[in-house]
């Protein structure tokens, strides 16, 4: 099914779920439903955001990248897009309802994920908003830690978002299963720990509450004490979330003179955002980084991405869930946004420079990850799969066959990808995708026969030469 017609329903024997009665599936904001050999999802959340457009200005583009933790079936972010808003969904892995599943299945962005005692693998000051409806938080004895890591996530100024329980307590949750019993002082404890952190309550109406992070921590440093604030964490290593515990600690803000400045640099509203140099580059918190190699970056893609068109048609739906696994800048995403998709951009975790939060300063999303894993989400979730460098860099370490075998595991029967690589590295994935039964050829680059560098285009919506259909 192609884009937009898959945000609405999606064949039922696509999801390894159990036998489902026509009735609610997923959370109270975005209910499933089977009809047939269908699941539909309708749009019941809209009421919802208009709501909260009037306590958050979702329009105008001040607000470009949210996340959405407990998303169910990720009907939050898909209502955010008519706001131009991308919104990275997360939720725990559910045999008996794959809701992460359901959302790729739709052509949303979604991740297995959930906050715990490890950092969820974004980089700091990543998010202009966060989000969590009616999934029991706070209200436990990791409270303080949970939001200890929304805050690290936060951008300054960014919006945290509370809904439902415990907000409004004498609402009744009969779905959620839970009494108006302990929840005045769940939320009484999320507000103190709101002051703690420095937010600012911003709104609350009906069910949902809005918080946001200072643009800096210049009062926050001086009110610590009265505030009893948690100490501020030590060292520079905020942006390090691959197999990095949680503390409780506050992540400090970058430094800045004055009470009025937006702590690393503000950004531009969407779409300028896209284009602009972001912060971390022009301000020189990202190293050895120059601002030319930034933009020639960028041209570079838009050159290769005009080039990819001539094997595969990014503009008739049939691709809307895209990875990139070395997404370097975001150059690739950025040239690709002109199309109907949208882009999970990876960062190899044992790479040296971290380019995940400059990705994010320019309004699109994506996560660490070692290649030599597998990849937090369900089999069959992505259209098209994109590796630039991807095996030079693993050869030494879980080899090529491991890798092919997890894109093969990612990948959409009819999928597609592009290996950009050395020749002889491309010929190695050729050997290793034959074996798969992927439909593959090696084509030149957009520079000719002379580019040390070769491409392996993947089309398995063609039959194998071998394998005739």
């Amino acid at each position: 099914m192609v884009w937009p017609a898959r945000r609405d329903r999606a064949w039922y024997a696509n999801v390894e779920l159990p036998p489902l009665a026509p009735a609610k599936l997923a959370g109270p904001l975005d209910p499933v439903r089977a009809r047939g050999d269908w699941l539909v999802f309708p749009k019941g959340v809209g009421t919802y955001v208009e709501q909260l457009a009037g306590m958050v200005p979702l329009r105008g583009g001040e607000v470009r990248t949210a996340l959405d933790v407990g998303c169910g079936v990720a009907s939050f972010g898909d209502y955010l897009f008519n706001y131009g808003i991308l919104t990275m969904s997360i939720d725990r892995r559910n045999r008996h309802k794959a809701q992460v599943q359901l959302a790729l299945e739709r052509g949303l962005p979604a991740m297995i994920g959930a906050l715990g005692v490890r950092r969820l693998p974004y980089p700091t000051r990543s998010f202009d908003m966060v989000h969590c409806a009616g999934c029991l938080f706070p209200g436990n004895s990791h409270d303080e830690l949970y939001m200890l890591e929304i805050d690290r996530l936060l951008r300054p100024g960014g919006y945290w978002v509370l809904a439902m329980p415990p907000i409004s307590w004498k609402t009744q949750y009969d779905d959620l299963n839970r009494t108006a019993k302990g929840m005045p002082g769940e939320q009484l404890a999320s507000e103190e720990i709101a002051k703690k952190l420095c937010w600012s309550k911003v709104s609350e109406n009906g069910t949902i509450a809005v918080w946001r992070k200072p643009i800096n921590h210049i009062e926050c440093e001086q009110d610590a004490k009265l505030l009893r604030s948690p100490p501020f964490c030590t060292g520079d290593a905020a942006d390090s979330a691959w197999y990095v515990n949680t503390s409780m600690c506050l992540t400090r803000l970058p430094r800045v003179e004055l009470a009025g400045d937006i702590a690393g640099g503000a950004v531009e509203k969407w779409p300028e955002r896209l284009t602009a140099v972001p912060p971390r580059i022009a301000s020189g918190e990202t190293k050895g980084m120059p601002i030319q190699t930034y933009k020639l970056d960028s041209l570079d893609w838009k050159k290769r991405v005009d080039f990819y068109r001539t094997y595969l048609n990014l503009s008739d739906g049939s691709y809307r869930n895209v990875m990139d696994m070395n997404a370097g800048f975001g150059g690739f995403a950025a040239a690709m946004s002109e199309y109907p998709i949208w882009v999970m951009n990876v960062v190899p975790a044992n790479l040296t420079d971290n380019t995940l939060g400059i990705i994010y300063e320019r309004g699109l999303i994506g996560t660490y990850m070692d290649w030599c894993e597998s990849f937090s989400t369900y089999p069959r979730t992505y259209d098209v799969i994109h590796a630039n460098g991807v095996f030079s860099l693993y050869m030494d370490t879980c080899g090529i066959p491991y890798i092919v075998l997890e894109m093969d595991r990612i990948l959409r029967p009819g999928g597609a990808a592009i290996i950009r690589d050395a020749p002889d590295v491309v010929h190695k994935v050729k050997d290793a995708a034959d074996r798969l039964h992927w439909h593959s050829e090696i084509v030149d680059t957009e520079n000719g026969a002379l580019d040390p560098e070769k491409l392996l285009i993947v089309d398995n919506s063609l039959p194998f030469p071998d394998h005739p259909a």
